[in-house]
């Protein structure tokens, strides 16, 4: 069936529009690439909008020559897979439990867990809490509180309820006990969903910086976040006080390097997110639908 002039005009607005949005969502994104690539002083000027003007790799350096960033990054990347990891296993056995409607106490369990979603003790609480369990200080305040989700393990409720019983019982008459079936038969036919929860889990462990600003006082316990966040506040400080003329040279010239070494900062952190996504872009809409619409 050949397009109508009406089909063409229809395409036509709907591929303009497309490559409207397109535009207006990646282009924040390149400026920062290419602010992040020009030199600082130069930036200053204004007036760049496709491509650097004066192209410099100081930025990008003056990053990475930050004290402890390389531990901080180490440290990020480790809690990540770690968190990530345990998260979805601590969280996948919950919610696997309480897939069982004949399990004892599970309307308790249910309610409890619905209103952790609701209703928080607050940050004090919260402090005191992570003190008493001697975790202040130390790499596992990253993991622990993490390990259980409310709401992932609502979604992987609503998964696990749909896979075959068969398949459970099977496994039993086997001898096969609930762990072995959990990792050997759950798992392994729910990794649309479970690729989806680690890209959740993953980018809020990547991008978390409070608790470590909050409940880490050692630099060689800090996140990649952490240093991010602290060096935009200082370019920020850097900024007001060269708006009332206190410093000098010596303010001036780091507000200078605050406009580039900010979105090249910026730059460091987000590429590792965008390069792990293609790897798990195939399961993310079957796992986001499945999660969403089974219950």
């Amino acid at each position: 069936m050949k397009n109508t002039l009406e089909d063409r005009i229809i395409d036509a607005v709907v591929m303009a529009v497309c490559i409207l949005v397109l535009v207006l969502t990646a282009y924040p994104f390149y400026y920062a690439v290419i602010i992040s690539l020009n030199d600082g002083k130069d930036a200053l000027r204004g007036g760049i909008y496709l491509w650097p003007r004066v192209f410099s790799l100081e930025n990008y350096k003056a990053v990475l020559r930050i004290d402890y960033i390389y531990t901080a990054a180490v440290v990020t990347v480790s809690r990540t897979l770690i968190g990530t990891l345990c998260t979805l296993i601590f969280t996948g056995l919950f919610a696997y439990s309480l897939s069982h409607r004949n399990l004892y106490f599970r309307r308790f369990y249910m309610v409890a867990l619905i209103i952790t979603m609701y209703f928080s003790g607050g940050l004090i609480p919260y402090y005191m809490t992570l003190k008493f369990l001697g975790l202040m200080n130390k790499f596992l305040v990253y993991i622990f509180p993490g390990l259980l989700n409310a709401f992932y393990t609502i979604i992987m409720i609503s998964f696990f309820r749909e896979i075959p019983d068969s398949l459970e019982e099977a496994a039993k008459l086997d001898g096969a006990g609930y762990l072995s079936i959990f990792f050997r038969i759950i798992l392994p036919v729910s990794a649309p969903l479970l690729a989806t929860m680690a890209l959740f889990i993953g980018v809020y462990h990547w991008n978390a910086w409070s608790d470590a600003a909050f409940f880490v006082t050692s630099k060689s316990l800090k996140t990649l976040s952490f240093v991010l966040i602290n060096l935009i506040n200082q370019t920020e400080a850097a900024a007001q006080l060269a708006q009332t003329g206190v410093g000098a040279l010596a303010v001036k010239q780091s507000a200078i390097v605050g406009e580039t070494l900010r979105p090249a900062a910026m730059i460091i952190v987000v590429v590792p997110i965008i390069l792990v996504y293609p790897f798990l872009q195939r399961y993310f809409v079957k796992g986001i639908m499945i999660g969403s619409v089974k219950g």
